[in-house]
């Protein structure tokens, strides 16, 4: 029997009913709409008693929440920390999911509130359903201290047609979500991305969504949220892949967390426990934090030494170790992984430079920014392409290995048989003229038809490259496997996208005088 369904339909999850929208998806074969889900609260608000608090699983609630419109976010302002439109939206409820969902299971949904019967709600899978679609859970990126999950290019349009749901989460940021407190749980930011991963295992199979095939994949920050959550044993049961584009890695010694958790509280005039950062405003908190962490002249050079001071932390308890760690030890070994890194990620950073680095030797320049000497021949000779235009182009090929690209390398390395693809993401933005930071992003969601997009990429960004992106990734989130060959310790040979793209052996040379 054919059902009558309406513009809103309606999804009972295990705290109560929420209330979406269909729309169309991007055209072209597959599914020609979906359902968008937005700001699902999945914990209750992180104010208050609950501010400092490990995050609190949503109570039920009476009556159909209607999820028309993206939720609270963590990030408050824009810090204009990324070229993708991630913008703020103010509340305190700032725990929330976003679903989209090409298919709604004929037991999960009501046919609207015109006779609706609440027994037809249920999160309960009924016989014969089958097996639901793969699903994709995004992590945004932002330095862990900035980041929205209601970008526009998040949205997962383009997934939908292709049969994948996909979910966006959010997670506290900064000191809120990361900062050392003497009486309060350790990374509070991670916590919330378990729980969001719980609430996905609990209620994605009435959204149509199949929770053994949850796939999670995140960009820079959240890249590393990928990786810190592959390495993590409490999390090994809430997804089945990975996908780390761009990963950054904080594994924040809890020494260092705590000396600086401590130093902020100083400078702000309270004990550093709980009662003392509550008494302070958010808007304070988060003047104190970016007086902190403010990027100045020296501050690249100790991110790449030190790492950021904010971010998840090797407490002891959740993170029992840094991460390669737990995966030379074969921690998330069972789980496909999918990992790579722009060609010039943080060369933007050097924008200014060339004038003031033209007359600086090139063994000074790479002394400066931490390459060892006795690596310094080798480096330039396997990069003499980019040494060829200009210091400010080769100091920003430094950064990016050595604050990604070599991590890439040593992740793989670490993982051993396990099953890793390598990617690398090298065509030229048409307006920098390299492939930098954040570039990728919405080759993967195939959303060049995006807002704010022109800065980033240039006019006219091919069609053909995100098709062959979006369509790897779709693959592996169907089939646990992009399209090209694994990672092995002999060729190494990695997906190059460019146009046109390659599988190219020992894709990373370039990096490896680095490595020791």
């Amino acid at each position: 029997m054919e059902r009558t369904e309406t513009a809103h339909p309606e999804v009972r999850t295990a705290a109560g009913a929420v209330r979406g929208r269909w729309r169309p998806t991007t055209g072209g074969a597959g599914y020609p709409r979906s359902a968008a889900f937005l700001g699902i609260p999945f914990a209750e608000a992180p104010v208050g008693e609950r501010r400092f608090a490990a995050p609190v699983p949503k109570a039920p609630w009476e009556g159909v929440l209607d999820a028309a419109e993206f939720g609270a976010t963590a990030q408050r302002g824009d810090p204009g920390v990324t070229l993708i439109p991630e913008p703020s939206v103010p509340g305190d409820a700032t725990l929330n999911v976003n679903v989209f969902t090409p298919h709604l299971p004929e037991w999960s949904v009501s046919v609207g509130s015109e006779g609706r019967n609440p027994q037809k709600l249920t999160t309960r899978r009924e016989e014969g359903d089958g097996r639901g679609l793969p699903v994709l859970v995004w992590i945004h990126g932002g330095g862990y201290f900035a980041g929205s999950p209601a970008s526009p290019w998040y949205d997962g349009r383009a997934f939908n047609r292709d049969g994948v749901v996909t979910v966006t989460i959010s997670y506290r940021l900064g000191f809120d979500g990361f900062g050392w407190i003497e009486d309060a749980p350790s990374n509070r930011g991670v916590r919330d991305w378990l729980l969001a991963l719980e609430w996905v295992q609990e209620n994605i199979a009435a959204f149509g969504g199949d929770p053994a095939r949850v796939t999670i994949a995140g960009q820079s920050a959240g890249g590393g949220a990928v990786l810190t959550l592959l390495g993590m044993e409490r999390a090994q049961h809430l997804f089945a892949r990975a996908y780390a584009i761009s990963g950054a890695l904080a594994d924040v010694s809890a020494e260092r967390s705590e000396t600086f958790g401590r130093a902020l509280a100083a400078q702000a005039g309270v004990a550093p426990t709980r009662a003392g950062w509550s008494a302070l405003s958010e808007e304070r908190v988060l003047v104190l934090q970016k007086a902190a962490t403010e990027l100045g002249p020296d501050a690249l050079g100790t991110i790449v030494e030190e790492g950021l001071p904010l971010g998840p932390t090797v407490d002891g308890d959740l993170l029992l170790r840094p991460t390669p760690e737990s995966l030379r030890a074969g921690i998330g070994a069972d789980k496909p992984l999918v990992l790579g890194a722009t060609d010039d990620e943080f060369t933007m950073a050097m924008a200014d430079a060339p004038a003031a680095l033209r007359w600086v030797p090139k063994s000074v320049l790479l002394g400066r920014l931490g390459v060892p000497k006795a690596a310094q021949k080798a480096y330039l000779a396997a990069n003499a392409d980019v040494a060829a235009k200009g210091a400010a182009r080769l100091a920003g090929r430094v950064l990016t290995d050595r604050m990604f690209r070599a991590a890439v390398v040593r992740t793989a390395a670490d993982r051993g048989s396990a099953p890793t693809w390598v990617y690398r993401f090298s065509w030229p933005s048409g307006h920098f003229g390299f492939a930098e930071h954040c570039l990728d992003v919405p080759f993967f969601f195939d959303a060049l038809d995006g807002p704010a997009m022109e800065p980033l990429a240039g006019p006219n960004p091919p069609q053909e490259l995100a098709d062959e992106v979006h369509a790897a990734a779709v693959a592996f989130l169907v089939a646990g496997d992009p399209g090209w060959p694994r990672h092995d310790p002999g060729q190494r040979i990695a997906r190059v996208f460019d146009t046109p793209s390659r599988d190219e052996p020992d894709a990373y040379a370039s990096v490896r005088p680095l490595l020791g």
